[in-house]
């Protein structure tokens, strides 16, 4: 299968990989040259430009930051075309990207009207089930857009939930990561909190973990460095998943809580953390550096 990727950032690239690894034909492209030079040398075949690469391809990928991408890559502004006037139709789009459902939705009926099908389809696992192909998918859109898009994502994940319509998908990733934001900042208490008192933070995850207290974050991603050496925490919280991104993922858990008039307020409270967080200058680093606010000072 031919196969366009665009986005070519810690999830994307490793994602790109696997694509290439399964044996389909691939062309990929990012703005960012860094981004195109390393993927480059790991074998991804690199386009000039996102246009390039949907040129013949029967299904196109991007994983971009922000609604604000999404949205110009595809239906682009003000004298700048968008990439659907690139795409054939009968193309299948999956765009997987954390974004408003109602951007999905708007570009989902723009690509629609063109001929095109597409399906939102957020993930969940982080770099690592990125490069380990062990991610989740959260799937937005037709049945039968999402059986075509299956023999795909199932190169890059281990699970696959179909939502519901368009948007769905969209909306079940930000109720996760709303959640994930909160968990990681009560795990990240309980652990200060107990080596404060002069515990050993390998010693009470490891009771935590088996207790009523057990989380993802326990299990896989330990905020307290030194404990799991695969987390980024170990790793001065480099890679990951961006304090940044975590704050933007809040802000569209907070938006969406506004429209629907849903009561959200300990996700209200984790996003007034993480932007704390993000002023204190650790917006690049991994979400679980949120240890840092409430650490005591050594």
């Amino acid at each position: 299968m031919k196969i366009a990727f665009i986005g070519l950032g810690n999830m994307g690239g490793p994602m790109a990989l696997n694509l290439l690894k399964a044996g389909h034909s691939l062309s990929a492209f990012d703005l960012s040259a860094d981004a195109c030079k390393k993927f480059g040398a790991e074998g991804l075949p690199i386009a000039n430009s996102a246009a390039e690469t949907v040129s013949d391809a029967e299904v196109v990928i991007s994983m971009l930051p922000a609604s604000a991408h999404v949205e110009g890559l595809y239906l682009g502004g003000v004298g700048k075309p968008g990439l659907l006037d690139s795409i054939r139709a009968g193309t299948l789009v999956i765009d997987s990207s954390t974004i408003a459902a109602a951007t999905s939705r708007k570009v989902a009926e723009a690509a629609e009207a063109k001929g095109i099908a597409m399906i939102d389809a957020p993930v969940s696992g982080g770099t690592g089930g990125a490069i380990a192909g062990t991610l989740t998918f959260m799937v937005g859109g037709e049945a039968g857009d999402l059986e075509r898009a299956r023999p795909v994502l199932e190169k890059m994940g281990a699970n696959i939930f179909h939502a519901g319509a368009v948007g769905a998908g969209q909306t079940a990733k930000i109720c996760n990561n709303m959640l994930l934001g909160i968990l990681m900042i009560g795990t990240s208490e309980a652990l200060a909190l107990g080596v404060a008192n002069g515990l050993d933070p390998k010693v009470l995850s490891e009771i935590m973990r088996r207790s009523s207290g057990g989380n993802w974050a326990l299990e896989k991603y330990n905020p307290m460095p030194g404990v799991m050496e695969t987390s980024p925490a170990s790793k001065n919280y480099a890679g990951g998943f961006g304090t940044d991104l975590m704050l933007k993922d809040l802000g569209l858990a907070q938006e969406n809580a506004s429209a629907v008039r849903a009561a959200t307020p300990l996700g209200g409270l984790a996003r007034s953390l993480y932007a704390a967080h993000s002023l204190a200058g650790h917006g690049a680093l991994d979400f679980s550096s949120v240890l840092k606010l409430v650490q005591k000072a050594s």
